[in-house]
């Protein structure tokens, strides 16, 4: 399957307002020209609308003045989503005029924006950090009901087909929780199973990486995984999940044959969850740069409402795919 194209006619059936805070990146900006043109999402853009409807005659972007422009500094719901943000942040004691100012920050007022229902999603990191990007998530929108735990997913397309479906795997935490507890790294395992069903139509085959194939080696940091494995096993028995393994095991099946024989996933696995997030975040990079693979992503897991962050070195092309990945999310969440 061209998951690409399978992102876009996703996103063209129901589009959904995506926010853009960085509305005046010029990456982002022909991104969201292309989505517009083509139906992906109904954009909002922060920034000057000078600037934004200058670069737009100047690179001969015709479609961008479609999209709504807010300027941070300047519209009118400034004093209803301050209130918001006061009421929101109310224990932490939080003032009216902080909270006026802590909207002029383009990411701050796009988390009160989806909070307000005037928007359902929000895409950004092509010029801020990824923890500049997921901290009013973290502080406005919070977690979805029952979930505990935001992670990262990254969404990896492989040129070798023999792997995961047709060349298709996710690998989190690659992004958010440095050193996960057992309990967070099976909530992140169960909770990566659904954006693999939820978004990618995926029947998840999960493996729960270490340096030890069930017990072949002993360590406390083994020990982590192996228990979070028995949790996730517990609590969502129909999971097709097997861990400890190491990573041979969990991909290749003659591998898994020999180290593990009753392995659920056969060395088949489409989901690999990682220990640590340097392990997760470095696999990721080794894969995206050495075997030449597309990976999308950190796409964001948990939050009540979908926020994703790019790469600082994001192309247009990514832009364009992260926002289609965003709108199914959205539109995942109204159903």
């Amino acid at each position: 399957m061209d998951f690409v194209k399978y992102f876009r006619e996703q996103a063209q059936s129901n589009p959904q307002r995506i926010v853009l805070p960085e509305g005046t990146e010029p990456r982002t900006l022909r991104a969201a020209d292309f989505i517009i043109k083509e139906g992906i999402a109904k954009l909002i853009l922060l920034g000057k609308r000078d600037f934004i409807e200058d670069f737009a005659h100047k690179e001969g972007l015709q479609y961008l003045p479609q999209a709504e422009i807010i300027d941070p500094h300047n519209h009118s719901k400034i004093d209803e989503y301050a209130e918001m943000i006061v009421e929101i942040r109310k224990n932490k004691g939080i003032e009216i005029e902080t909270a006026r100012e802590l909207i002029k920050n383009p990411l701050y007022l796009a988390a009160t924006i989806i909070k307000a229902g005037d928007a359902d999603g929000e895409v950004a990191g092509a010029e801020n950090a990824t923890q500049n990007v997921l901290r009013p998530g973290f502080q406005l929108i919070k977690t979805l009901p029952g979930v505990s735990i935001v992670s990262g997913v990254f969404i990896m397309i492989l040129k070798d087909k023999q792997f995961g479906d047709d060349g298709v795997m996710l690998f989190a935490d690659c992004a958010v929780n440095p050193d996960p507890t057992e309990d967070e790294l099976a909530e992140i395992a169960v909770t990566t199973a659904k954006t693999a069903q939820n978004l990618l139509g995926m029947t998840p085959r999960i493996a729960m990486l270490s340096f030890s194939t069930h017990g072949s080696a002993k360590h406390k940091m083994i020990d982590k995984v192996a228990h979070a494995t028995h949790i996730a096993q517990t609590n969502y028995p129909n999971l097709i999940i097997d861990g400890e393994m190491q990573l041979d095991a969990a991909i290749i099946p003659e591998v898994c044959l020999k180290k593990s024989p009753n392995s659920k996933i056969k060395g088949n696995a489409n989901v690999l969850i990682f220990p640590t997030l340097e392990s997760g975040n470095i696999a990721y990079k080794l894969v995206h740069r050495f075997a030449h693979a597309d990976a999308y992503g950190p796409i964001l897991q948990g939050l009540a409402a979908p926020i994703n962050d790019l790469s600082r070195g994001c192309s247009v092309e990514d832009i364009i795919n992260v926002v289609a990945i965003t709108v199914i999310q959205a539109q995942n969440r109204k159903k």
